[in-house]
């Protein structure tokens, strides 16, 4: 018998995998074609046009001792833990919040979401004139009366990457919370009810057994918070162009600047590889716990 029904399985929605396979070569062309072809000239030492001029791994160790690559990677890392932490607890904490039926929950809702419609650029500028110390949050405060208030952190060197933070947690945390808001939905009425006749209080049910239920849901927001992560550009240009000096430099602004403005293709090719594998980081153990582990468990 179950040698019987391979054959069915194999021709069962036989017009809609025909159809879908000018997207499966496009697919396996151009994103996984253009990978390798990357990764191929990141051996070399391209230049204004790429050329099969190998020379080994010297275009990562130059890569890896260049300081403005080093401040790029330091900056991702404490942007990229900074923006996962928080989009996640205040994702949840509005989620959690929401979720008590409270009234105008659809205003709410919305006004919380709407930032996740505009682009990053948007976004970008938008944050750059609050965060501007001469007409911004800190102008609006010292007009207060407190004429001693600092907060320019788009104009210091230390602090410039946090200011960044905060455009894209402003952006981000509205579809984490959209997220978390379904993944609480779904979590049937009699586990809560159970819960409150058992005297067990809220936080400990979110936390024992509200948040271990939501898996998939917190897996999905890690995945979509990590990939923006490493592709993040369009708030730093529009912020703060990489300054003041390199010190808001991240990862995907030093691969534009290599390979469009130094015209150092070799360079740019082996700092995209960098983020491939970074993304793959982040993929395969993802990709592991979904898939190897519904095969695990039937």
């Amino acid at each position: 018998m179950p040698q019987q029904r391979r054959p069915n399985q194999l021709f069962r929605n036989l017009h809609a995998k025909v159809a879908a396979i000018p997207m499966i070569l496009t697919a396996t062309i151009v994103f996984v074609g253009g990978t390798l072809w990357t990764v191929l000239y990141s051996f070399t030492s391209s230049g204004l046009l790429p050329r099969l001029n190998f020379v080994g791994l010297a275009q990562y160790e130059r890569l890896w001792s260049t300081r403005r690559w080093l401040v790029s990677v330091e900056n991702l890392a404490i942007f990229g833990v900074g923006k996962m932490v928080f989009a996640l607890v205040i994702g949840f904490v509005l989620a959690a919040l929401l979720d008590q039926k409270i009234r105008f929950e659809n205003t709410f809702r919305t006004i919380l979401l709407y930032p996740f419609a505009l682009s990053f650029i948007v976004t970008g500028l938008v944050w750059q004139w609050i965060l501007n110390p001469d007409f911004g949050v800190q102008s609006v405060v010292r007009g207060l009366g407190w004429e001693s208030f600092s907060f320019d952190p788009l104009y210091n060197p230390d602090i410039v990457i946090y200011g960044i933070l905060i455009a894209a947690l402003w952006q981000t945390t509205g579809l984490v919370m959209c997220l978390m808001l379904a993944g609480l939905r779904g979590i049937d009425e009699d586990i809560w009810k159970a819960a409150r006749v058992d005297g067990i209080p809220m936080w400990k049910t979110y936390l024992f057994i509200v948040i271990p239920m939501m898996r998939p849901v917190l897996i999905t927001a890690l995945v979509i918070i990590a990939t923006a992560i490493v592709k993040v550009y369009d708030l730093v240009v529009a912020q703060t162009s990489g300054g003041p000096g390199i010190a808001s430099e991240v990862p995907a602004k030093y691969v534009y600047d290599m390979m469009f403005s130094s015209q150092n293709l070799g360079q740019g090719f082996a700092a995209s590889t960098m983020m491939l594998l970074s993304v793959l980081i982040v993929v395969i153990p993802w990709a592991y716990l979904e898939f190897g582990g519904r095969k695990r468990h039937g």
